[in-house]
């Protein structure tokens, strides 16, 4: 097991010159043609023990540019779990990867995040009427994007790799085994459909 710096840095040896320089603090134009196309992304965040990644997804540019140091990213009606937003309060600082599909590279954002309920920066977001439910403000203090060579091993662009049946159980069988305890009877097409009728 390795337990230091100089050890593991050793096995790695130094970053690249142009790994290391491509660090930015602010969404340039790339960037935010890279938020305009996508409609996926993870948020991590942390309590400072436990780690949480929870995925966010909508339309294409469902994550706004908030001048060229922050971006916006809404909260909308979920489990109500809040895990993540729980953790900014407790440890403000957040990391954050968009995704495009059929788009090898990602782009990374890290820096602190607040947590707003004013409804004037909520209504920036309407969707078939409705509000999200808070919004999350990150600061830009580190930008950069991701090489493609995860998105090559993974092949996760690659319809014809893709399996052509579900190679896991549905998501009502998991969630029952897990939660051990009863749920209602519903097929998977019930609960898209749940989901879809909930989405806003």
């Amino acid at each position: 097991m390795i337990r230091d710096a100089e050890t593991l840095r050793a096995l790695y040896g130094p970053p690249s010159e142009r790994a290391a320089k491509k660090v930015i603090d602010r969404l340039d134009r790339h960037c935010l043609d890279f938020l305009a196309a996508s409609p996926f992304m993870l948020l991590a965040t942390t309590d400072g023990l436990r780690v949480d990644v929870s995925p966010k997804g909508d339309a294409p540019g469902f994550v706004q540019a908030d001048g060229e140091r922050a971006v916006l990213i809404p909260d909308w009606p979920g489990n109500s779990r809040i895990d993540g937003l729980m953790n900014v309060l407790a440890h403000p600082r957040v990391g954050a990867i968009f995704m495009i599909p059929n788009v090898r590279e990602t782009l990374r954002i890290n820096g602190p995040a607040e947590i707003h309920d004013d409804e004037a920066l909520r209504a920036r977001f309407e969707t078939r009427g409705r509000l999200p439910i808070t919004v999350l403000r990150v600061e830009t203090e580190e930008v950069f994007t991701h090489c493609s060579k995860a998105m090559m091993r993974s092949h996760l662009w690659r319809p014809e790799t893709w399996p052509t049946e579900r190679p896991v159980a549905g998501l009502y069988d998991i969630i029952k085994d897990h939660a051990a305890m009863p749920v209602p009877e519903m097929t998977e097409a019930e609960m898209l459909e749940s989901f879809e009728r909930q989405l806003y």
